[in-house]
């Protein structure tokens, strides 16, 4: 296929905002798989700030970075992500220059544990105020149970009504595809 999936394409988007010595978020860590592809990207100079409610998740992502090498470039928290103004030092606000979030539950993980949009919206707002001038934030949905189609609606209904002066939100998805495929809102600040 040569249209970008859209985690492919969340991490074309990364790539284009993070140089080494850069710092980064990953809102979401899950089973690691971007907070390594970010550690990587802004090398042994740069941090990452990673973020998950599940101590499940921060355990595998740290055995992960160790395995490639990589643990000492990032800090992790095992806390939620609309927790990441007061957790990332104050140094760093103002100078992130991408993050990624993965919407809804932990794949292979407990599945009645989801992210909740009260606190996605709390994480973005705060997010667009600690991005340097241009940095992205990639959001993939995953829409395609009951509390991720209520998350959809909410995040989307947000970022409808985001200061157009301040930030442009890019929709990103396929839209003739089956059962409520991911999508992904790309947040760029001005």
């Amino acid at each position: 296929m040569n249209i970008e999936g859209v985690l492919s394409y969340a991490r074309s988007l990364m790539q284009r905002v993070i140089r080494p010595g850069g710092a980064a978020i990953d809102g979401t860590v899950g089973n690691g798989h971007d907070t390594l592809f970010l550690a990587e990207l802004v090398g042994e100079n740069g941090h990452i700030f990673g973020f998950d409610i599940q101590k499940q998740a921060i355990l595998q992502t740290k055995e992960l970075l160790e395995k490639n090498n990589v643990a000492d470039r990032v800090t992790l928290f095992q806390k939620g992500h609309e927790t990441l103004g007061e957790s990332v030092p104050a140094a760093f606000h103002g100078k992130i220059h991408g993050a990624m979030f993965n919407l809804g539950y932990l794949p292979g993980g407990d599945k009645s544990i989801v992210t909740k949009p009260d606190t996605t919206i709390a994480a973005i707002d705060q997010l667009i105020e600690m991005l340097a001038k241009g940095g992205i934030l990639a959001l993939v949905i995953y829409p395609g149970h009951e509390e991720g189609a209520y998350e959809r609606d909410r995040v989307l209904e947000h970022a409808k009504n985001l200061d157009q002066t301040k930030v442009n939100v890019l929709q990103y998805c396929f839209i003739n595809q089956k059962n409520n495929p991911p999508f992904l809102l790309a947040f760029e600040k001005k």
